[in-house]
C-alpha cells in the first residue's frame, strides 16, 4: 500500500469500529456523524478487502480479520499518540483523566488523602475508580485502559510495580461481641462464625488459602465480595470479620468494631502500585505515581 494515499484519520476512525461495534456508536466516540462514520468503514472494507462489520440480526459482529487488527492497532495508536505527550506535566491546568483499579480497602484507606492532593494540586483533574476485576482480565487491550493499579501479589505483564505500604490481618468483631477477646483462642476462633471475602477474580478468600496450608478449616457463614462489606456485617451480627489491620482502624469508630488479635499470624501483607511500562515516561504519569508513593509512605508511618 502507498501511505501517501492512506487518510491516518482512518486509523482512529477503524479503531473506534472495531472497539464499538457499532457506526453509531463509534460516531458518538470520535466526534463524527453517523454518514461519516457509515463512508469510512466503506472506504476501510475497501482498503482491506474485508467487510469487517458484519450485521448478524440485530447487532453487527467483527469479522475474522478485524478480531486480528485490533490489539495491533490499539498499540500503533498509542505509539502514535506519544509521539505528541508533552515533555511536562502541568498539573495546574491539566485537565487529564486517569484511570485506576483497586479492591476497595484501597479506596478507603488511599483515595481521601490522595484526592485532597490532587485537588489542592490539580483541581481539573479527574480520576476514575474501577473495581479490582482480578489477573484474568489482563489481556493486552484492558491493560491500556488502566493508568495504575493497586494490588498484592506478583507483577503483570506490561506493568512495573512499587511497594506501596505493608499492613497485617486481624479480627474484627462488633463492640460488645459475646466472643470478644476470647477469639484469640484457637478454639474460639473455630467456633466462632465467619464473614469470608472472595474478591472478584479470586477462587477463594486468601486468609483460607492460608488457613488451609496448615491445615485449618474455619467456619463460614456468608461470603461477601468486599472488604467494606465484610465489616459493614461484622459491625451488625456476631459474625466475625478476618480483614486487613488497617481497614479495621480507619472504620472503627465509625463501624463501632474492636480488633482482636487472631490466633494464628498470617505475617505482612505487602500493596504494590503497578503501572504500565507504556507510561514509564509519561510526565501526568510520572506525577501521579509521586503522589501515591507519598500518600502510601504516610500510611506507612501512621502505623496501624
Amino acid at each position: 500500500m502507498n501511505l501517501n494515499s492512506l487518510d491516518l484519520n482512518l486509523l482512529t476512525a477503524l479503531d473506534a469500529l472495531l472497539r464499538e461495534a457499532s457506526v453509531s456508536r463509534a460516531a458518538m466516540r470520535i466526534g463524527l456523524s453517523q454518514p461519516a462514520t457509515s463512508h469510512a468503514l466503506q472506504r476501510l472494507r475497501d482498503i482491506f478487502g474485508d467487510p469487517l462489520l458484519v450485521r448478524t440480526g440485530a447487532r453487527m459482529e467483527l469479522t475474522p480479520r478485524a478480531h486480528t487488527l485490533r490489539a495491533p492497532l490499539a498499540q500503533a495508536l498509542d505509539q502514535v499518540r506519544g509521539l505528541f505527550v508533552p515533555e511536562e506535566f502541568d498539573a495546574a491546568r491539566s485537565e487529564r483523566s486517569f484511570r485506576l483499579m483497586m479492591p476497595d480497602l484501597a479506596v478507603e484507606l488511599l483515595m481521601p488523602p490522595l484526592i485532597e492532593k490532587v485537588t489542592r494540586l490539580a483541581p481539573n483533574v479527574r480520576i476514575d475508580v474501577v473495581p479490582w476485576r482480578g489477573p484474568a482480565i489482563f489481556h493486552a487491550e484492558f491493560a491500556r485502559t488502566i493508568d495504575l493499579m493497586i494490588s498484592i501479589g506478583n507483577a503483570f505483564r506490561g506493568f512495573h510495580r512499587q511497594l506501596l505500604y505493608t499492613d497485617s490481618d486481624a479480627l474484627a468483631v462488633r463492640r460488645g461481641h459475646p466472643a470478644g477477646a476470647r477469639l484469640k483462642r484457637r478454639d474460639a476462633f473455630l467456633t466462632a462464625r465467619h464473614v469470608g471475602v472472595i474478591i472478584r477474580g479470586q477462587p477463594e478468600d486468601l486468609i483460607d488459602t492460608w488457613l488451609r496450608s496448615k491445615g485449618i478449616e474455619r467456619h463460614i457463614s456468608l461470603v461477601v465480595s468486599g472488604y467494606l462489606e465484610a465489616l459493614h456485617v461484622a459491625a451488625r451480627t456476631d459474625l466475625v470479620a478476618f480483614v486487613p489491620r488497617r481497614l479495621i482502624a480507619a472504620l472503627s469508630k465509625q463501624f463501632g468494631l474492636v480488633t482482636v488479635a487472631p490466633p494464628l499470624d498470617p505475617g505482612i501483607d505487602e500493596q504494590f502500585m503497578f503501572y504500565p511500562t507504556r507510561a514509564q515516561m509519561d510526565p501526568g504519569s510520572i506525577w501521579l505515581r509521586r503522589l501515591m508513593l507519598e500518600t502510601g509512605r504516610e500510611l506507612e508511618k501512621r502505623g496501624s
